[in-house]
């Protein structure tokens, strides 16, 4: 390790950063430094933005992934190497997709075609209490509140902890699972049982069962904790409560979810519904 990502590490972990930012910032800076064979210390600033010009045109970044780039690249700079003045000129653009979320029927097809009990407690824990990939594979038994029906999430996005639900039906699922498993002190062990599955392995079995259940809408296992939010908000849940138990840091955050909720639309009438046309006469049988 150079001395110079020692002292961005350093620099990010004295300012808590999380462990997983950490590691993007430095993979940003590290793909720089490889792209011209140069320590970044010896870059000019054009240089650096004719780096980051060919990567998003070339490349098509979504725009999360190019604005975690370059807020790497300027973590650099301007905290560690002191360049206050460093201005990369690049606009933050925020993705306008909307994520997309399965019906229920969808769930529960997705939920069958889990090949153990382990891959099916870890979706069901997921989509059940709203989680974070990360969260989830980092829970451990004692984060399990049987007798006040909730979950214990601790250290989650932002270091914060929170409690979410932990319905009947998870509940028995877990314990089921539990029986055949024996986890041990991670509730979802990677396979030596040394420490908690990896967040890539979850994912990995999200897109095996996502396949074997033939369903094609869904980017990622991040789509389970969108169902959770959505599906509360046709339940009549009110958003302010969904946001405490997803951990939202903003509300305005959660009020995504309005955009994707059913019975809204189900109730309304479309401007064609309003109009009373005739049946052309060519048309009449």
């Amino acid at each position: 390790m150079t001395p110079l990502r020692q002292r961005m590490i350093r620099e990010m972990q004295l300012r808590r950063y999380a462990p997983r930012t950490i590691d993007s910032y430095v993979h940003s800076v590290a793909e720089l430094a490889r792209f011209y064979q140069r320590s970044p210390a010896r870059l000019q600033l054009e240089e650096v933005r004719s780096y980051l010009h060919k990567l998003f045109l070339e490349r098509r970044l979504a725009p999360s992934t190019c604005n975690l780039i370059a807020a790497g690249i300027s973590f650099l700079y301007r905290v560690v190497l002191g360049q206050s003045s460093f201005d990369l000129k690049v606009r933050r653009k925020h993705s306008a997709k909307l994520p997309e979320v399965y019906s229920q029927e969808e769930l529960a097809r997705l939920f069958r075609s889990t090949c153990s009990r382990k891959h099916r407690a870890l979706l069901m824990t997921i989509y059940a209490a709203g989680l974070r990939v990360s969260e989830a594979t980092h829970l451990k038994p004692i984060h399990i509140h049987s007798e006040r029906m909730v979950i214990r999430v601790e250290q989650g996005k932002g270091a914060k902890d929170r409690y979410t639900l932990l319905s009947p039906q998870l509940l028995q699922e877990l314990r089921d699972y539990w029986k055949e498993y024996r986890p041990g002190a991670w509730l979802f062990p990677n396979q030596q049982r040394s420490g908690p599955m990896s967040a890539g392995a979850a994912q990995h079995i999200f897109y095996r069962t996502k396949q074997r259940a033939g369903l094609q809408r869904g980017h990622g296992i991040h789509t389970l904790r969108h169902c959770f939010a959505t599906h509360l908000l046709e339940a009549g849940v009110d958003i302010r409560t969904i946001q405490l138990l997803m951990g939202h840091k903003r509300l305005h955050t959660t009020a995504l979810y309005l955009h994707l909720t059913d019975q809204r639309l189900r109730t309304l009438h479309g401007p064609l519904d309003l109009l009373r046309l005739p049946v052309p006469e060519d048309l009449q049988s």
